[in-house]
């Protein structure tokens, strides 16, 4: 290693340390170095628009999305810009980036030659406990409410925190929730996703962007992209945690759900209202947060009011 990629890891490791840092620019040869040169063991995850790579820096792990679709720049910079403009305990960190076009030797009409290898490159913090789908994938976990509940929330709480920096997600689906080492949802995978002007309320994309089963009628439809177009998606996720299924029954699902606590129903009354087929029928982020802080104080005045009693008794 030279000089320059050890003055990079020096970066690097400050960025990781600061939670207020900014994210910085990378160099290709570095990047390739950590990924043990993009080795396929080091895959983590895969899409349609990159593959994410495991990279070891001074024995802590980071993220690395390759990106595939090089020929677009737009799409590379509008996930920067969106990135750059993100902090919050409920969203992925974005430690740093690379843009580079390092020669590449390639076989060509039975000879080699020497290429062009555009290259673009995102790094992230490492979350550990793998994706929301897989989560609910694997069972493992049983009914531990508790723990479904903070999950709920904490999505919920990350994606008001987008709303409030004017930016739509697009494709919001348990794949791209994270899961950290204390189970702390986090939201990731901003290729899609919109920084919008103050005051527009909707953006119109290619129809069929987004994942089936997650994506609003409007979208299905219009390629009509909107804050409630992020909560329909939300709603769909909340449903697949409630049942434990990653299978689509967005009709009867409720019926298999035993409202056994405030919270539980509290939840369910979100999703079926998030899946309104009228967007203008939907909760907004910030109506959500409202309505499970309220229901969380309601409960702890109630405990409290029982144990006054328990304690006089």
């Amino acid at each position: 290693m030279d000089a320059q990629q050890g003055s990079e890891l020096d970066d690097l490791e400050r960025v990781m340390r600061n939670p207020r840092a900014d994210a910085i620019k990378l160099s290709y040869k570095l990047i390739q170095s950590i990924t043990g040169d993009f080795s396929k063991k080091e895959v983590i995850g895969h899409g349609a628009f990159g593959i994410v790579y495991r990279g070891i820096h001074r024995n802590r792990k980071i993220a690395v999305k390759k990106i595939l679709l090089l020929n677009d720049n737009n799409l590379f910079m509008d996930e920067i810009m969106v990135l750059r403009r993100i902090r919050h305990r409920n969203i992925v960190r974005f430690l740093g980036y690379c843009v580079d076009t390092p020669a590449d030797i390639r076989e060509f009409k039975n000879r080699m030659v020497v290429v062009d290898a555009p290259q673009r490159l995102l790094c992230f913090e490492f979350v550990p406990n793998g994706d929301l789908h897989s989560y609910i994938e694997n069972k493992s976990h049983g009914d531990d409410w508790r723990i479904h509940y903070h999950l709920i929330k904490g999505i919920c709480e990350g994606l008001q925190y987008l709303h409030k920096q004017s930016i739509i997600h697009a494709d919001l689906k348990p794949e791209n929730v994270l899961l950290d080492a204390c189970m702390e949802p986090k939201i990731t995978d901003f290729g899609l996703s919109k920084c919008i002007d103050k005051g527009t309320t909707a953006i119109l994309a290619e129809k069929g962007a987004g994942t089936p089963g997650f994506m609003a009628p409007e979208v299905i439809d219009e390629g009509k992209f909107s804050f409630k177009s992020d909560m329909y998606a939300l709603g769909v996720i909340i449903v697949r945690v409630l049942t434990g299924s990653n299978t689509n029954d967005n009709e009867n699902w409720h019926k298999s759900v035993s409202v056994d606590n405030p919270e539980m129903k509290s939840c369910i009354e979100i999703a079926q209202i998030c899946m309104q087929r009228d967007p203008d029928k939907r909760l907004d982020a910030n109506e959500i947060i409202d309505k499970l802080n309220a229901m969380e104080s309601m409960l702890e005045e109630v405990n409290d009011q029982a144990f006054i009693r328990v304690g006089v008794h």
